[in-house]
């Protein structure tokens, strides 16, 4: 029997309103090889060895067929497709560009997109036997947002405090990560609030202007 949990959103947008959703609790990872048990010790006539056989074979004629540009559908399970993007480093063109810095040694296979098929949803949910599983909170800061940019502040007036990352405002503060990320970068954004950030993604970093 699977447990349902109901999840508490962070507070994006700062509105002070308490959103959810509904996630199923993770039950454990089950392995190819445990597939393979689970498989054979339903369906006659199958051996552990042909069915792996088989799997790496589906996996080895699926991405061969991505990789030229197909989409694949597997009946009962899903449609995948190859998903482009560019190499590390690598900035993307403008639409608008008469012609492009990029070619072909700039872009990569950067995923590969699943779209579930209907028949397994509906499959999962016939089977599916819910329990309350309990309730998950994000972190919650113990302080408004005018005591926070008061302590953001004097952390940056400290001697040898230069800048702050996001890791360190969230020991701070106690937010949770994404809404820390957030507030600060909204902070720093906004003209006049006495921040500004210097760097990119995990790099970033924010000091008094």
């Amino acid at each position: 029997m699977a447990k349902y949990i109901k999840q508490e959103m962070p507070d994006m947008n700062g509105t002070g309103e308490k959103k959810c959703y509904y996630r199923m609790e993770n039950a454990g990872n089950v392995s190819t090889q445990e597939l393979i048990r689970h498989i054979c010790s339903h369906a006659q006539g199958l051996t552990e060895g042909g069915l792996l056989h088989a799997l790496a074979a589906v996996s080895e004629e699926l991405s061969e067929l991505l990789a030229q540009g197909h989409t694949v559908t597997l009946d009962g399970i899903g449609t995948f497709r190859a998903a482009l993007g560019t190499k590390a480093g690598v900035r993307m063109d403008g639409i608008g560009d008469n012609e492009s810095s990029l070619n072909s040694a700039s872009i990569e296979v950067t995923d590969v997109n699943f779209r579930c098929d209907a028949k397994l949803v509906d499959s999962v949910n016939r089977r599916c036997s819910l329990t309350r599983g309990g309730v998950r909170r994000v972190n919650s800061s113990p302080y408004t947002k005018e005591e926070r940019r008061k302590m953001l502040f004097a952390y940056l007036s400290e001697p040898g405090n230069k800048f702050i990352r996001v890791a360190e405002y969230v020991e701070l503060t106690g937010m949770a990560r994404s809404s820390a990320t957030v507030e600060l970068r909204k902070w720093a954004e906004t003209k006049g609030s006495g921040l500004i950030s210097k760097g990119k993604v995990s790099a970033k970093v924010y000091m008094k202007e």
